[in-house]
């Protein structure tokens, strides 16, 4: 049976980007900024998952997100209301960003998030930090 999580999620490219936050902290728009990033090129292919309500279940060891029925396609702009997008009826979880995190640091140990028994790598943006860069430089680039 799926968890129901207040939360984003955004395919790019292979792997989805689970954004997670309190309300207002800017999941939507960080995935609106990433499906924006892929419109200019500067990564291969991003596309909706769900936006606000992800259901989330360990399928072989893979932690999947899924939309609502009700929510598919459709993701909230501030300010415009909810608009309906392109969407991914469901994706592999591989990267886990919490916004508004009290936790994040300059150089952080590598971070794990454990959802439904599946490992997650994580990334922790405290409240007032730009997402974008530091979300594209983990999906683009390896560790040193």
């Amino acid at each position: 049976m799926a968890a129901t999580i207040h939360a984003s999620a955004v395919l790019v490219g292979a792997w989805a980007v689970l954004v997670r936050g309190p309300a207002g902290s800017g999941k939507s728009r960080l995935t609106l900024a990433l499906l924006d990033c892929a419109r200019a090129g500067s990564i291969p292919f991003a596309r909706l998952v769900a936006d606000d309500r992800v259901y989330v279940e360990a399928v072989n060891g893979r932690l999947l997100a899924r939309p609502p029925d009700a929510l598919a396609g459709l993701i909230e702009v501030r300010g415009l209301g909810l608009r309906r997008l392109p969407s991914e009826p469901v994706a592999r979880v591989g990267l886990v960003v919490d916004l508004a995190a009290g936790d994040d640091e300059r150089l952080p140990p590598a971070q794990h998030v454990s959802i439904e028994g599946v490992a997650i790598p994580r990334l922790a943006v405290a409240s007032g930090s730009d997402p974008l860069p530091r979300v594209v430089a983990a999906l683009t680039s390896d560790a040193a």
